[in-house]
């Protein structure tokens, strides 16, 4: 006979909503098309080749809000199809390679890391939730800056002022919304 201690605990924010193959299957393309949304939002960065765009932002939430399976397998639909010409990569560009390709590779492993980390709670107090989000943009900047320095062809200092710097104030703000909105939703849900 089972205890209320033995009761699964929802491990991610997704995981409230009563489990099926439809569920899930309605996440991860829900996931790669919140992503898309979001790339939406972009505009360029004078002197940059990689626009300022919402997608850092919808991955984090989408891998802290499915969890690492389903979180992989949003971006690894998001990527794939950007690549096969769905316009939905940050300006509406598609197709594969480009100075900004190397962070769209980065948004599966980040999915991967930012949805394991909330599996374990990393998304449940606002401290947790920042090194999360951090942990995620490092794994983001870490496969975008090699390809970025590869295509524009500038070494890694160069690559720092184009692909990164310009960036963090932007991806600070994105991570303290996100450490607001997640650990509330988990006060909400009233767990």
């Amino acid at each position: 006979m089972a205890n209320a201690s033995s009761v699964a605990r929802p491990a991610v924010l997704s995981d409230l909503i009563p489990a099926s193959r439809v569920r899930d299957v309605a996440l991860v393309l829900g996931g790669a098309a919140l992503t898309g949304l979001a790339a939406q939002l972009s505009f360029p960065l004078p002197g940059s080749p990689v626009p300022v765009s919402g997608q850092t932002f919808a991955v984090v939430l989408v891998g802290a809000a499915l969890g690492m399976n389903r979180a992989v397998l949003s971006m690894a639909i998001y990527l794939l199809a950007g690549v096969a010409g769905m316009p939905w990569f940050a300006e509406g560009a598609s197709g594969f390679g480009g100075a900004s390709f190397g962070y769209v590779i980065g948004f599966v492993a980040a999915a991967a890391v930012v949805g394991k980390l909330a599996e374990h709670g990393g998304d449940r107090t606002a401290l947790r939730t920042v090194g999360t989000m951090v942990a995620g943009n490092m794994v983001i900047y870490a496969f975008g800056l090699p390809v970025l320095i590869a295509v524009a062809q500038v070494g890694p200092a160069e690559g720092l002022a184009l692909g990164v710097l310009p960036f963090l104030l932007g991806d600070a703000l994105k991570i303290a919304v996100a450490a607001g909105l997640l650990p509330a939703a988990w006060k909400l849900a009233g767990r």
